[in-house]
């Protein structure tokens, strides 16, 4: 059962992640010697061995598709740490791509240092071209289709629903995974079908995606937040089966309201990149490459926003 409000405040507060880890804020990315066979927007991919990787979650910051220049200092070992705190917790729904074994004597002695805490060992697996997003509020660009009259990924919404408000329903509305520069686009259910293959494993991602949402909002009470919406990626093995893969319910991949401020018909403040698209949103971008220099203020509160969310989501967990 998740812990009231008053039990969240009485959580015992985690080591910020500087302590744990000290490093030079504008620490680069160091190569681990080995293959790199994909970059992401956030993520380094490398091979180790035919069937296995090193998923690295660099520092880097992207918003609207576009990667910036500035890193915010110790991202990636939170999204890394949350994405295995959460990969865990659904093991139980769904089998994922994390292995346990080592790597660190498998990789240059000089990337040590960089790669602890924000690598993971992982199966070699093929992913499925969709972002597989779930909305229990109405927020973001859903929020901004609504007010046009447009559906959401193919569904219409009931008239008079106001910004941020609680969906009657838990809504599937998946996007593609555009590259490096481009926006994902909406995708209706047929549309999934198409991309991914079959009705049947776009109507398991579609269950599997809801079952991880409900079971995550409600674990995320415990630490006083709600989950308006998040995506999760998922991949396939050579025999089809499906597995969850990437990150999960980190601050780069989902929203994150505190309930104690939760109010319906305005915009509430959260503990992910909305602080940094709220500020693009000021100066007017064009969401377009070059991105435009990010300041000091946006860097630290950026940073702080997402240890907020992790001292939540791992404060609130109780042996």
């Amino acid at each position: 059962m998740a812990a009231t409000r008053g039990q969240a405040e009485h959580v015992k507060p985690l080591d910020p992640i500087y302590k744990l880890r000290p490093e030079n804020p504008l620490q680069s990315e160091t190569d681990p010697g080995l293959e790199r066979i994909g970059r992401g927007k956030v993520r380094d991919l490398y091979l180790l061995g035919s069937d296995r990787l090193l998923l690295v979650a660099s520092d880097r910051l992207s918003a609207f598709d576009v990667v910036f220049r500035e890193p915010i200092p110790g991202k990636g070992r939170i999204l890394t740490e949350l994405s295995r705190f959460w990969f865990k917790e659904t093991a139980n729904l769904i089998p994922n791509h994390c292995l346990a074994g080592d790597w660190e004597t498998q990789v240059r002695p000089e990337a040590r240092d960089y790669l602890e805490g924000r690598t993971l060992l992982v199966r070699r697996l093929k992913p499925l071209p969709i972002e597989a997003v779930v909305r229990g509020y109405l927020a973001g660009s859903a929020w901004k289709a609504y007010q046009q009259g447009e559906p959401v990924s193919g569904i219409r919404l009931p008239p008079g629903l106001r910004e941020a408000e609680r969906l009657e329903t838990s809504l599937f509305t998946p996007t593609s995974k555009a590259p490096i520069g481009e926006h994902d686009r909406p995708l209706s259910f047929d549309e999934t079908v198409k991309r991914v293959g079959s009705g049947a494993l776009a109507e398991a991602i579609r269950e599997h995606a809801l079952e991880i949402y409900r079971m995550a909002a409600l674990r995320a009470e415990a630490g006083g937040l709600i989950i308006a919406d998040t995506k999760m990626e998922f991949g396939i093995d050579e025999t089809g089966a499906l597995f969850l893969i990437d990150e999960l319910l980190t601050p780069d991949s989902t929203r994150f309201w505190p309930r104690d401020t939760y109010e319906p018909g305005r915009t509430p403040p959260s503990f992910d990149k909305q602080f940094v698209r709220d500020y693009l949103e000021s100066i007017g971008w064009n969401k377009k490459p070059p991105p435009p220099p990010l300041p000091d203020s946006i860097l630290s509160g950026t940073h702080a926003r997402y240890e907020e969310a992790r001292q939540r989501l791992l404060g609130s967990v109780r042996p």
